[in-house]
């Protein structure tokens, strides 16, 4: 059994627990927490299970890595604090552990991170001994493994897109969606995920991710944006009020540029209520999200993926199918030589031992 450290209990950690509790090669160890109110409360509550798991959360870090856990589940946020994640992520590196998080950004292609990123890494790699793999669902999965398994089953291949169709309302991280997305803020705010080349930092690398895994060469890498106001005031279950006149809806595309073409195409349509931009792309059941992958070719084949979690929430689903990807990969990790890996390392492999049961 792999002790494992779930740092951080948010909507990922939250997650993590679960899947760490469940998994059959691992034992959790410690829960890292950085609110004081959390100190001392049950695992299993904190991850909103009906039972306790017996291991109480801490806010002491250097307690918890002196122990040299075999892995560490960074689950806090990276979004708006990447040094500070960054800093945490090698510190545990440096104590030998194997580390999985969806934090970083510029690290889910991690042969071509900036040197910022990456160099620390791999100091802490060759300090430590430990180990660092950084995926998610989208950026993550939904755009470099099921595609790439997907583009598989193609005779021809023309081209390949992604997508995320989701109401963010059901995101449970409101400055987020009202500050770095703009939902609500009126139509002049520049968005900070809206930047020019934000999401190419935040989505390019999965871009090159799956050029280098099909074998070929990218002219460049271009960003298209639109945005659309609410026609009327809507109130939402988890946020509140969103004004009339304010920012409803965004769809954006990250482009891989093959041969002058857009050929590998990152899409997301992100709205706050089904009613704003309903000529856009919508799930196919009308819900409140999908991530959906289209290969153009022969044959064309669209394949969509809907997950639900914590209450029929598929926003929390989407976590969950990120954290399981991660923590599902920490045997393998351990196994492995310490380094830094991408999705194309790490093998996505079936739920051994995890079928019909609960692990002894």
């Amino acid at each position: 059994m792999i002790p494992t450290v779930v740092w951080g209990t948010g909507n990922v950690g939250r997650a993590s627990i679960r899947a760490v509790d469940a998994h059959p090669a691992l034992t959790l160890a410690a829960v890292i927490v950085h609110n004081p109110a959390k100190v001392g409360r049950d695992a299993g509550e904190l991850a909103g299970l009906d039972h306790e798991l017996g291991v109480a959360a801490t806010d002491d870090v250097d307690a918890v890595l002196a122990t040299r856990p075999g892995a560490v589940v960074y689950a806090a946020s990276g979004d708006i604090r990447p040094d500070d994640a960054l800093e945490d992520i090698c510190r545990a590196i440096r104590a030998g552990a194997v580390v999985v998080s969806p934090a970083l950004y510029p690290l889910y292609d991690q042969r071509n991170a900036p040197p910022e990123f990456r160099d620390p890494v791999v100091a802490a790699v060759a300090e430590g001994g430990g180990s660092l793999f950084v995926s998610g669902v989208d950026p993550g999965w939904g755009n470099d493994i099921l595609p790439l398994l997907i583009s598989g089953l193609g005779t021809t291949v023309d081209a390949i897109r992604c997508q995320e169709i989701f109401d963010y309302t059901t995101y449970d991280q409101e400055e987020s969606v009202r500050q770095l997305i703009g939902m609500g803020m009126p139509m002049d705010y520049g968005p900070p995920m809206l930047w020019p080349d934000m999401p190419t930092m935040v989505w390019g690398g999965q871009i090159r991710l799956m050029a280098r895994a099909l074998g070929v060469e990218l002219d460049e890498i271009r960003e298209t944006v639109d945005r659309r106001a609410l026609d009327e005031t809507v109130n939402t279950r988890l946020m509140g009020e969103f004004e009339a006149g304010t920012q409803g809806a965004v769809r954006f595309e990250v482009q891989g540029i093959v041969g002058g073409e857009p050929r590998i195409v990152i899409e997301h349509v992100t709205r706050i209520h089904a009613g704003c931009a309903p000529d856009w792309p919508t799930p196919p059941d009308g819900g409140d999200g999908a991530h959906r992958v289209i290969i153009e070719g022969r044959p064309r084949i669209e394949v969509t993926v809907e997950a639900v979690d914590e209450g029929e929430n598929r926003s929390a689903g989407g976590n969950a199918t990120a954290v399981g990807r991660l923590v599902g990969a920490i045997d393998w990790l351990v196994e492995a030589e310490p380094g830094l890996y991408d999705a194309l390392d790490v093998p996505l492999r079936p739920a051994v031992g995890k079928l019909g049961g609960k692990k002894a």
